[in-house]
């Protein structure tokens, strides 16, 4: 964040997301506590609204537009992706690196995560005759494991 981005109700927010998150996590049940980060519970607050506005633009670009599948998943995914990207920089992981390295990693695992189960699962399980909508949540649960441990320890590490 910049300086001028730096607001104070920005800053509130930002906080007061960080204190939900760690006071629901505190509250967890089975000793969960001590092994469920408060930015687990952070990356699925934030990118279940994200898959959310994904799964709106698939059916919009599919569903109504009928643009075929693997175009709608791409551009569905790669608006939802923006959002993520942003919203857990600041809100989740308040990271204060530069943007443009820190991007261009996320770029990579981004592509990654697209290629194999985006894309490559999305795809598979339409083909073997699943729902859409169906095999986008499945290729979603693969890509939630995959995007949560990489933003953690690659992306937004340290």
């Amino acid at each position: 964040m910049t300086a001028e981005s730096s607001t104070p109700a920005r800053v509130g927010a930002v906080e007061r997301f960080h204190r939900l998150c760690v006071a629901v996590v505190a509250r967890l049940p089975f000793g969960l506590s001590s092994v469920v980060a408060p930015t687990f519970l952070g990356f699925g607050l934030i990118n279940s609204f994200t898959f959310g506005v994904d799964l709106v633009l698939l059916y919009l670009m599919h569903g109504v537009l009928q643009l075929p599948v693997p175009l709608a998943v791409s551009v569905a995914y790669g608006c939802a992706f923006g959002l993520s990207y942003v919203l857990n920089r600041v809100f989740n992981f308040t990271s204060h690196a530069p943007v443009g390295p820190q991007f261009a990693i996320y770029v990579v695992v981004v592509v990654v995560n697209y290629l194999a189960f985006i894309l490559g699962v999305s795809s598979l399980l339409t083909a073997l005759g699943v729902d859409y909508r169906i095999a986008r949540l499945g290729a979603g649960a693969c890509e939630a494991v995959f995007m949560y441990s990489m933003m953690r320890w690659v992306v937004f590490r340290g």
